[in-house]
């Protein structure tokens, strides 16, 4: 049977899933993963935990830098065909209802702890632990304290997913296990368990000899909320391999504090590019003009992008200082880096930044364009109504109503004309947006309902 479909075949087994499962729908499931070779298994349980509302972290460790470039959907009009504002529906995905097992189903899973699967025993450790299944701690303390480590590791991931404070001990004495696999699965347990006590453990963990429990010790100490985590965390990022010394900038920027900033200034000099992007990433959200120094000499660098990652953090700063390395950045040669460049224009609220907006209005790139015009009526200057107005003739209709919209939030009647001149567009949403910013201008001496455009999050870089 080819691999690919044991997935499917995993979710037919189970049947709708939102139904409550039951014993024999848990059966055939499990009987199917056990079934499945190791890489097919780990895709079918992911699909399988997800339908259940289970989230299936494969390494354990989330993106190490959560990297968000908003895009403007400027369709802020609060009108309607009818005159009435639109109601807005707010759809709620729900999760799968892995809550409603019963207790036999439960049995099949418990079962199955000590199954020689590690996907098959750790699907059930996550299903038990979330369920807060009656007897799971005591289950999980004693895989814990088995022989083999394959079951060691499955009792950590256990005690990690019921997240209770009495496991403190047990993971961190875990971390002291001969296997690798155990360590790095208690440290990650201790991330979640989120507990001040953890960070001395996991201080000592940063110099195991295994690259990856160092680098997820580094991502649980990112994850206690302490000052306490800044010494140690500054210290692996001297780690001698690059992929901790990211995940230990990751870890400080989730610090949210100005007080990482002395930490993050070697890492901003790093010899590996994505080192140096974390860092980036870290001092925006650190914040603070101290960060703006440090992230100005990035938006020179060689790779595309860390200099995308330092603009874009300047833009969360919004610092009116970083216009003057942000401007050139529009004329850069990655599409990413110019979309962050312009994006931090915007966020920078600085009238000194309309000149290379305007230059950006003309980007080969719609979404680029688009952008600009976004980051024209952020700003709001009146000096930005030409070079937006042959925006309202943009082949895209997109760029088009960024235009009309920029236009109607700087509010100036010197745009009258040219968005009379639009009320005629071929497109319905461009005829709006022109009308919506009309009405702006129609409401100059009484105060304009300035709106702010919706965004939407891209992928990370």
């Amino acid at each position: 049977m080819p691999p690919a479909f044991f997935p499917v075949l995993a979710l037919f087994a189970l049947g709708s899933p939102v139904a409550p499962m039951d014993s024999s729908a848990v059966a055939r499931v499990l009987a199917l993963l056990r079934a499945a070779d190791t890489t097919v298994c780990e895709l079918a349980a992911q699909t399988v935990s997800n339908s259940w509302g289970l989230r299936w972290d494969v390494d354990l460790l989330p993106t190490p830098m959560p990297m968000p470039m908003p895009t403007p959907m400027p369709m802020p009009m609060m009108r309607h065909q009818n005159g009435r504002a639109p109601r807005v529906h707010v759809h709620v995905r729900h999760g799968g209802a892995w809550w409603t097992v019963d207790s036999a189903a439960l049995g099949a899973f418990r079962a199955v702890l000590r199954d020689e699967s590690r996907c098959v025993r750790n699907l059930a450790a996550r299903v038990l632990g979330r369920a807060r299944a009656r007897g799971s701690y005591d289950a999980f303390l004693a895989l814990l304290g088995d022989a083999r480590p394959g079951l060691r590791e499955t009792g950590a991931l256990g005690l990690s997913e019921l997240g209770e404070r009495r496991a403190l001990r047990p993971l961190q004495g875990a971390l002291r296990d001969r296997n690798p696999g155990v360590r790095a699965m208690a440290a990650h347990g201790l991330g979640v368990i989120d507990d001040s006590s953890s960070i001395g453990p996991l201080a000592n963990a940063l110099t195991d000899e295994v690259e990856h429990v160092r680098q997820v010790a580094a991502w649980a100490l990112g994850q206690i909320d302490a000052q306490a985590v800044i010494e140690p965390l500054g210290r692996a990022l001297r780690d001698r391999s690059s992929e901790v010394r990211s995940m230990a900038a990751w870890a400080l920027g989730a610090r949210g504090s100005t007080r990482v900033l002395a930490a993050l200034g070697n890492a901003v000099k790093d010899s590996t590019y994505t080192v140096r992007r974390a860092a980036a990433w870290a001092l925006g959200q650190a914040g603070g003009e101290d960060a703006v120094d440090l992230l100005l000499p990035l938006l020179g660098d060689p790779d595309a992008t860390v200099r995308a990652a330092a603009a874009h953090a300047l833009g969360q700063i919004a610092s009116r200082r970083a216009v003057r390395g942000l401007a050139p950045l529009v004329h850069d040669t990655s599409p990413e880096v110019r979309r962050a460049a312009v994006w931090g224009l915007g966020e920078s609220g600085d009238p000194s930044a309309v000149g290379a907006l305007g230059t950006s209005l003309k980007d080969p790139d719609p979404d680029i364009r688009q952008l600009s015009a976004w980051a024209l009526g952020q700003i709001g200057d009146t000096h930005a109504v030409d070079a937006l107005a042959p925006g309202l003739k943009d082949h895209e209709p997109q760029v088009r109503v960024a235009a009309a919209w920029a236009l109607g939030q700087i509010g100036s009647t010197q745009a009258r004309e040219p968005l009379e001149a639009a009320l005629h567009d071929a497109s319905p949403e461009v005829q709006e947006a022109v009308q919506w910013a009309l009405d702006q201008l129609d409401g100059e001496g009484r105060p304009r309902s300035r709106a702010r455009p919706r965004v939407r999050v891209r992928s990370p870089i």
